[in-house]
């Protein structure tokens, strides 16, 4: 092994100060006045809110949908041709599309207080018809997560060369169903926000857990219609993220959007509840393919078609389609096919949105394609 340069053993720098309990997370940062939040989020996958009641003790303490008229909506945008984009509100309004989406912002002097205003929080939810199916969400009759699409397809990828000749060539074929289960992060650390007003420089300081610091600027930015110079964001220690912070986050905005208008620090820390149902998911792929060889074991081609659940919104700046669009080129492996085709669907369902996450795509990809070419070996009786 090298003693200095590529291959060299490097000494960590910064494992001393943590095992000595000395970093600082979200968690750590004391702010003189900060009070605490806890959020009100649907119970229900799917329905339309008609009321929130709200008891006048806690009217100044609780802030709703109607609060934050002039903050835009979240909304990924993506240069793929045929992607649909989804606004997403900061508070619902109107609709709730998964279990888990926020619906009223609570501030107390600590957790415990804001939460127990949580619970005296009245709602009326009109359920309608849950898109829990990806492939069943792709039906032409199947409810609509939002309404102003004419289906439930964020966004469809195609590619194909040379597949005919290639299974003209074959003298085998297998086809197999293949589908990986809906996956949650759950790093040591989960999401926790700091903001506060500075009085002095006239700026929103923001301290997040966060792996895209400029990403979330940006983000606010665009839905509070604040200069990004008025705008610093601060990532301290980030007790693991892996792709689950690498977004812009409606906590982040709603706790920004209050700390202008009340004049004080805000924080808000995810507990393991709202980590687990309303955030942390990826990985829920189904597969359908066909993979053809010759009488010599040689794999010649795939066909394929690939449906993942990307959840009811794409998270800013953009993750509804990451997956899905990374599987054509991900499937062939290391492969030297000499045919090939490949369909994608991105569909929109009744569930948190999907987020990046560490090997994008690739553990459900290289599970399907490993599968399919064993079965490939089992039908030409090849160990």
């Amino acid at each position: 092994m090298n003693t200095f340069g590529v291959g060299a053993s490097v000494l960590r720098k910064e494992d001393d100060r943590l095992l000595r309990g000395r970093g600082k997370f979200v968690g750590d940062i004391q702010l003189t006045g900060t009070r605490h939040v806890a959020f009100l989020r649907s119970p229900a996958a799917h329905g339309y809110l008609h009321s929130i009641s709200i008891p006048n003790e806690h009217r100044q303490q609780v802030f709703v949908a109607d609060d934050l008229q002039t903050v835009a909506p979240i909304r990924a945008r993506s240069s793929l041709p045929g992607f649909k984009p989804s606004d997403q509100p900061v508070l619902v309004r109107d609709k709730v599309r998964h279990v888990g989406e926020l619906i009223a912002m609570c501030v107390a002097d600590t957790r415990a207080e804001a939460e127990d205003i949580v619970d005296t929080i009245e709602i009326e939810i009109e359920e309608l018809p849950v898109v829990s199916d990806m492939l069943a969400a792709r039906d032409t009759e199947a409810p609509l997560v939002h309404e102003a699409w004419d289906d439930n397809v964020f966004l469809t990828t195609e590619f194909e060369q040379n597949l005919d000749p290639a299974i003209a060539r074959s003298a085998a074929s297998v086809t197999r169903t293949i589908r990986t289960a809906r996956q949650s992060m759950s790093p040591i650390e989960g999401r926790g926000v700091l903001a506060t007003w500075d009085t002095r420089l006239e700026q929103l300081v923001v301290y997040t857990s966060t792996q895209q610091s400029h990403i979330v600027r940006t983000g606010l930015s665009e839905c509070l219609g604040i200069e990004h110079a008025q705008i610093r964001v601060v990532a301290p220690d980030v007790g693991g993220g892996f792709g689950y912070k690498g977004i812009l986050l409606p906590e982040e905005i709603c706790l920004a959007w209050a700390a202008i208008k009340l004049g004080h620090p805000l924080k808000w820390l995810e507990d393991r509840r709202e980590n687990l149902t309303a955030s942390s998911n990826c990985r829920e792929h189904h597969y359908t393919i066909t993979a053809y060889g010759d009488a010599n074991g040689r794999l010649l081609a795939i066909d394929a078609e690939a449906t993942v659940d990307a959840g009811a919104y794409s998270s800013y700046p953009f993750s509804a389609c990451l997956e899905a669009a990374q599987v054509v080129s991900i499937l062939p492996g290391v492969y030297d096919l000499a045919g090939y085709r490949c369909r994608t669907y991105a569909v929109a369902t009744n569930k948190p949105p999907i987020l990046p996450y560490r090997g994008v795509a690739r553990s459900g990809v290289c599970t399907a394609l490993e599968l399919i070419v064993d079965a490939l070996a089992r039908e030409l009786s090849i160990e």
